[in-house]
């Protein structure tokens, strides 16, 4: 399937996406991700391993909806907050390194 990313058309099949992220260890989730096999991949690090390019040179919702027309499962944002170290939330855990003492109202 042809689709468009930052003004470049990219041939992609879901077969060539599953192949290309076979192996990849998927980075910390914090916004937009993808759901590909059983992992849950940030937007831009698919983006980066699928066209070669740097993420900043594209948008993330370019991506989802490639990802998306080629039937993967897009999320819009991780159900909780992401989990650090100790099952810390990384707020506190950033707190609890910078000498703080407890949780950190934002």
């Amino acid at each position: 399937m042809r689709c468009v990313i930052t003004r470049y058309p990219f041939d992609l099949t879901r077969t060539g996406v599953l192949a290309s992220m076979k192996g990849v260890r998927p980075e910390l989730v914090t916004g937009a991700s993808v759901t590909i096999g059983r992992r849950r991949y940030p937007v831009k690090q698919v983006g980066q391993v699928i066209t070669r390019q740097d993420p900043r040179d594209f948008t993330a919702g370019e991506v989802m909806r490639a990802m998306t027309r080629l039937g993967f499962t897009c999320h819009d944002r991780p159900e909780g907050a992401p989990v650090g170290e100790g099952g810390l939330t990384l707020l506190q855990t950033a707190s609890a390194l910078l000498g703080g003492t407890g949780p950190v109202a934002v």
